[in-house]
């Protein structure tokens, strides 16, 4: 069963006041047609380069922490 929330009604929202910025920033990017394109895109790569993540991020104004090789 599919959940279906009324994005026109405040209620539905309240949370919304207390999002961190970021977290309020997924809100908005996750719903983005094109980004979820793209997203699905890099993501059937199996493993992108550094250079088609660095233009994904770029495009979506992403930042990803850094990792270790090792952890990579």
């Amino acid at each position: 069963m599919l959940l279906c929330i009324d994005w026109r009604s405040p209620a539905a929202y309240r949370h919304a006041k207390h999002i961190p910025t970021a977290g309020f920033a997924w809100e908005y990017l996750r719903r983005n047609d094109e980004y979820r394109h793209d997203f699905h895109t890099i993501a059937l790569t199996g493993r992108p380069s550094n250079r088609a993540l660095e233009a994904f991020a770029h495009r979506w104004g992403l930042r990803f922490p850094l990792r270790s090789r090792r952890a990579a």
